[in-house]
């Protein structure tokens, strides 16, 4: 609870900060935002990730002052673990071994800290940061409010996704009043990307297909595709969301190849379809309309399942009698 984490932030002088693996916008603007407020109340503080900074996001304060490391390998009174679904998301070992406090906005999150402040009525965890500095009287500087606008925008999709809320607005209101500039930070993050990005996106969107109802649509992203483009995980950020964009899909997964036989699914959908309880199903979780988890098997075994569960998610948000069809089609 908010309470907790403040009683400890008044009572210890030493901490960590970390997120999961492949950091984004909320994960980094949020643990650099905390990281600028605990400096704000003087406390010796350091953000560590297992991966480094993505490109979108070195340009954030504080981000060049981010330690890369595989374990968590000092001593801290606590260890601040934003928006992970359990303990293993970091990659670091011996976190466990910490106080660890869990601060995340996914309602599928595990209770997996010593203390446990999780919110799913905020739209990202940079709103809960913001939270946190009206808690401990700390306020807003303009190093903290980039961090959380980013976290905000990132998570929002730029304020267009469901979990946008007038508090979202309220929050990002008095986030410009700091002098942050919202053409800015946009431009920032969503264009700033190298020229291999456009390569892969090619590859990527050119596997588009829809099931045979069109309001199902599938996107492989294989390991090949991304050495011939000679891009990175990140560059295939957002990549998920374009057949969205299509009006009547309803449901998106992209399957990632981490390594033969094993796939990192991103699911996206609209309205009232719960791609979470999907990810459930995998060991994954996250948001209603963004989530995601693992599969393992052949291409074909991995999108059959993962197709088979959105088709059914898609059906039960429309009040509908289950599809029994589930070929895929082209999209075209």
């Amino acid at each position: 609870m908010l309470s907790q984490v403040v009683e400890l932030i008044e009572a210890k002088g030493k901490f960590a900060i970390t997120s999961h693996r492949r950091p984004d916008g909320d994960s980094l603007g949020s643990s650099l935002g905390l990281y600028w407020l605990l400096r704000a109340l003087d406390k010796d503080v350091e953000v560590i990730m297992r991966d480094p900074v993505p490109h979108a996001y070195q340009q954030l304060p504080g981000a060049a002052n981010v330690r890369v490391t595989p374990a968590v390998d000092d001593s801290y009174h606590a260890v601040f673990v934003i928006e992970c679904s359990d303990v293993t998301r970091p990659g670091l070992d011996d976190l466990e071994k910490q106080f660890v406090v869990n601060i995340d906005h996914h309602a599928t999150t595990a209770l997996f800290g010593k203390i446990n402040w999780l919110d799913s009525t905020a739209s990202a965890v940079g709103e809960m940061i913001y939270n946190l500095c009206k808690a401990t009287g700390v306020r807003v500087t303009k190093e903290i409010a980039e961090c959380v606008y980013t976290a905000l925008i990132t998570d929002t999709g730029s304020f267009h996704f469901s979990n946008t809320t007038e508090r979202t607005f309220k929050v990002a209101s008095e986030l410009l009043r700091t002098g942050v500039k919202p053409a800015k930070a946009a431009e920032a993050v969503f264009a700033s990307y190298p020229w291999s990005r456009i390569q892969l996106m090619g590859a990527v969107l050119s596997t588009a297909r829809r099931d045979s109802t069109g309001r199902v649509a599938l996107l492989r992203h294989s390991l090949e595709m991304q050495h011939t483009a000679h891009s990175s995980d990140e560059d295939a950020d957002g990549f998920v969301n374009y057949p969205l964009t299509v009006g009547e899909v309803e449901a998106v997964a992209m399957l990632r190849e981490s390594e033969p036989g094993v796939y990192r699914a991103s699911l996206r959908s609209k309205g009232e379809v719960n791609v979470a309880k999907v990810a459930e199903k995998f060991g994954g979780g996250g948001h209603r309309n963004a989530a995601g988890c693992t599969l393992r098997g052949t291409w074909e075994e991995a999108e059959e399942r993962i197709i088979a569960l959105l088709q059914d998610a898609v059906e039960r948000a429309n009040g509908l009698a289950d599809i029994t069809e589930d070929a895929l089609v082209s999209s075209d």
